[in-house]
């Protein structure tokens, strides 16, 4: 009898591009300052790239020289989960898209008023809408 592979993780690695699967579903990061929306200005929504779920919104994006995508808020609060992570001999918060539990990056509290917080995402774990084809849907 030959086992079956596990269906989830290839349906992902069809779904994803390398880059993708390797940050969403195994926990990686791209290298800083490389990302595509690290330096991106251009009004609209952050969404999950496995899932298309809403998560950040432009207004709330900040330059913070970390090399990712930054934000100081999420759009809703009931779209990520939060998660201990230690792995690399540290402690730090896991971001990770609620619908499909996809890793985006992790929390810090270093970020700017209001919320002293700075969601440092990574770009290939997005994907982005702009407002104008937002305003276009609805």
């Amino acid at each position: 009898m030959v086992k079956k592979k596990n269906s989830l993780e290839e349906l992902w690695k069809k779904r994803l591009t390398p880059k993708q699967f390797r940050i969403l579903r195994k926990k990686g990061t791209e290298l800083p300052f490389t990302g595509k929306y690290y330096l991106n200005k251009k009004e609209g929504i952050y969404m999950c790239a496995a899932c298309k779920n809403p998560l950040f919104s432009s207004e709330k994006k900040f330059t913070s020289m970390s090399g990712w995508p930054s934000f100081y808020d999420s759009l809703n609060k009931k779209n990520i989960k939060l998660k201990e992570d230690t792995s690399l001999g540290m402690k730090r918060v896991e971001v990770v898209c609620s619908k499909c539990n996809s890793h985006l990056g992790h929390l810090f509290d270093d970020g700017p008023k209001p919320t002293g917080l700075r969601y440092c995402i990574n770009s290939a774990a997005l994907k982005f809408k702009k407002k104008n084809a937002i305003q276009k849907e609805l």
